[in-house]
């Protein structure tokens, strides 16, 4: 048997699984229960695994999933379906099975792929549409898409050739955040963002490489980076 507290948090985390598919911060569940400090709400995580309700996905931060539910028996899904992709509608009732996928849908998501990114020069960011698969613990809020990183000036920083870098779309970033950075509204760069006065500076990671310096006019941000997936051959 829960407590009333248990109880409230297992259905704040089974509610929003089913909503976006990623799983609340502490943050926000601390919010949601009205508790003062982040550590009552591992007590009550750690409460909840024990008893069965609630699992950690291994190696994904943020990453729980909902085994059962106290009125509703087990919700867990046979291994064969866990990677499946349900698109359901929103005009009909959901059936159970599909109810059941939202919530381990915190596992990989679909981002847009918007082609390639410089880490040496500005050139164009968005070559062609396509769709990248990824972890959802590596993203947080917001929209997001992906950037195939080319060349090497942030290697300092571990963004390396190839990889692809997760940008959440914003327009605005704190000072050495690294973002997407539109030149002249015709070229894309990925670099750390400074903003000195009525300049903005650009900065590699890499000391072979000189930091940019622009009018504020002459920048847009598009994004800021979010996380990095690399593929080994």
């Amino acid at each position: 048997m829960l407590t009333p507290k248990q109880h409230e948090l297992l259905c704040f985390i089974h509610n929003r699984l089913e909503e976006s598919g990623v799983s609340p911060s502490f943050e926000e569940m601390k919010d949601a229960l009205g508790l003062k400090s982040k550590s009552g709400i591992h007590r009550l995580i750690s409460a909840l695994e024990e008893r069965g309700f609630l699992r950690r996905l291994p190696n994904r931060a943020r990453a729980l999933e909902v085994t059962k539910m106290p009125e509703g028996g087990n919700i867990k899904l046979p291994e064969a379906a866990e990677s499946n992709v349900v698109s359901i509608s929103s005009g009909s009732p959901r059936p159970a099975a599909a109810k059941e996928l939202t919530v381990v849908s915190n596992d990989v998501i679909e981002i847009p792929l918007h082609g390639r990114i410089a880490a040496g020069a500005p050139i164009e960011a968005l070559e062609g549409q396509s769709a990248l698969s990824v972890p959802a613990a590596l993203l947080g809020s917001g929209e997001h898409y992906a950037l195939e990183v080319s060349g090497d000036s942030m290697i300092e920083a571990g963004i390396l050739d190839g990889d692809y870098a997760l940008i959440q779309r914003t327009q605005t970033a704190r000072n050495g955040e690294i973002v997407v950075a539109l030149v002249h509204d015709e070229e894309a760069t990925l670099k750390y963002l400074y903003k000195e006065g009525a300049t903005v500076r650009l900065n590699p990671a890499n000391s072979a490489y000189e930091p940019q310096i622009f009018g504020p006019d002459e920048v847009q941000i598009q994004g800021k980076m979010a996380g990095l997936l690399r593929r080994y051959n």
